[in-house]
């Protein structure tokens, strides 16, 4: 087995599990699919394979994913996360078929967490922490969307708030210049693993190319040694696929999330 195929099966057997969603508030089993709740009204389907499905079982798979629920009044969107590397005989059909809209593709990259726990310089006038307070995790979230181009939604804030009382590990590390936040992401240990992942990475555009994400990224990995991870694990955009990838990082598959609303009533 090469590299990229063994840390594709530690991703699979190890992450793709209840590891992937510690603050769900309900899991239900649906043949192989995991069908989550999250706080704020949303739904998340995930799966370590799909057990060799056929095309006609994938149908009934996401059919029965959906009326699940479609019929909880509280989801108000679901999320289907999809993984490149998966046999899926027509998913992405079925998918369409019942109102999902699919998402610019990620790369799963996973490396070394030492590979990444080296020296990057700040330019003057920015530092990195991590922040725990509410006032700091909004503005954080607020920033993000921004990033993203995103309409700010509190409701954002409201599940990291919710994650943080679980006290189950996660990190939020931000870096700021003249008192803003320019920069922010996650790190997310994961129990039970060698991994640890880095989430929600993002930078304010005037920001982007100053080597302040790659310096928030090392401190991220530095604090993953220290809790003893040995792999970082991250869906990557193209913009910080190339910068993992100087650091040794592997493509080992890529993700495409699948995204339904329920209508609103007129």
């Amino acid at each position: 087995m090469d590299h990229a195929s063994a840390l594709l099966r530690a991703y699979d057997t190890q992450l793709r599990t209840d590891a992937e969603t510690p603050s769900a508030t309900a899991v239900t089993r649906l043949g192989p699919l995991r069908l989550v709740v999250f706080g704020g009204g949303r739904g998340f389907v995930t799966y370590q394979d799909l057990g060799g499905a056929d095309a006609a079982e994938v149908r009934r798979l996401v059919a029965g994913a959906m009326d699940h629920y479609r019929s909880d009044p509280a989801i108000t969107r679901v999320e289907w996360k999809t993984r490149g590397h998966d046999h899926a005989p027509g998913l992405h059909e079925a998918l369409l078929e019942h109102g999902f809209t699919p998402e610019e593709s990620e790369s799963v990259m996973i490396g070394e967490a030492r590979s990444l726990a080296v020296d990057v310089p700040l330019p003057d006038g920015v530092s990195l922490r991590r922040v725990t307070g509410e006032a700091d995790v909004r503005a954080m979230c607020a920033m993000q969307d921004e990033a993203f181009g995103e309409p700010v939604d509190a409701r954002t804030a409201d599940a990291i708030m919710y994650r943080l009382s679980l006290d189950d590990g996660m990190e939020l590390w931000v870096a700021e210049a003249d008192g803003r936040i320019v920069t922010a992401g996650r790190l997310e240990p994961v129990a039970g693993t060698e991994f640890a992942g880095i989430w929600g990475g993002a930078t304010l555009k005037e920001w982007r190319g100053r080597g302040i994400y790659r310096a928030l990224t090392a401190a991220r990995a530095r604090s993953a040694l220290a809790g003893g991870k040995r792999l970082v694990h991250s869906d990557s955009t193209e913009y910080s696929r190339p910068i993992l990838e100087r650091y040794g990082f592997v493509r080992v598959t890529t993700t495409t999330p699948y995204r339904w609303s329920r209508p609103t009533e007129a």
